[in-house]
């Protein structure tokens, strides 16, 4: 008998079910770990996330993460830009660009907001990226390409519009995108500090769809001619 405690051969080592499906579901063992580090991430940062814990979560092994990721800064690079990836898709199905001016902007503007709302992994996936000052965002080709269509999307409804006479002539894309973008974040990024200084509470359902609406406003008007 040998050291395994086995005759003849070596130790087989039990998996649990889930593993084994995904050992012999390469697409399907990517798609897990990077659900189970997207959580990982957004709730530890870079710093405090763990690969062991990540794993777990994935129903794998750390074997499996090296594999298809690397290491772990790889695998967070990864996250940031599916991340990124899931926005930008989304926002690329509004086809702003078949709408009238106003109604492209109205409806970027609501959708970034709910966005934010429905993804608060993605806010705090931002918050982290900044703390690291883009560290491995800057790392990304990828991201850049994708940016750079929602710019050129935004500069064509924008365009359309200072021809018709609704938007003023220096109404520039990214201004209209920081202004969305930065309404939304600020708000739910400090609903926690901001309901406890003003003693009003920010997550209410009535309080949101009042925000929801002030977007709009401030987005259409800081652009209007």
């Amino acid at each position: 008998m040998d050291s395994t405690g086995e005759s003849g051969g070596k130790k087989k080592i039990k998996r649990a079910p889930n593993e084994r499906v995904l050992q012999r579901d390469p697409e399907r063992t990517r798609s897990a770990i990077l659900e189970a580090a997207t959580r990982e991430f957004a709730e530890n940062g870079m710093g405090g996330a763990r690969v062991d814990a990540i794993a777990e979560r994935a129903g794998t092994n750390k074997r499996m993460l090296y594999h298809y990721f690397g290491d772990k800064e790889q695998l967070y690079l990864h996250v940031l830009e599916e991340a990124y990836v899931s926005i930008r898709t989304a926002e690329r199905a509004l086809h702003i660009g078949d709408r009238s001016p106003e109604e492209g902007i109205g409806e970027l503007a609501l959708f970034t907001w709910r966005y934010f709302l429905e993804h608060p992994e993605f806010l705090s996936l931002l918050g982290t990226e900044n703390l690291h000052r883009a560290r491995w965002l800057r790392q990304s080709v990828r991201l850049k390409e994708l940016h750079s269509h929602l710019i050129g999307e935004l500069s064509d409804v924008l365009d359309r519009g200072k021809k018709e006479g609704v938007f003023a002539e220096n109404a520039d894309p990214l201004h209209v995108y920081l202004t969305i973008a930065s309404l939304g974040y600020f708000y739910l990024s400090n609903q926690y500090t901001l309901s406890t200084i003003f003693g009003r509470d920010l997550i209410d359902p009535a309080q949101l769809d009042s925000w929801e609406k002030h977007i709009v406003h401030v987005t259409l008007a800081s652009i209007k001619r």
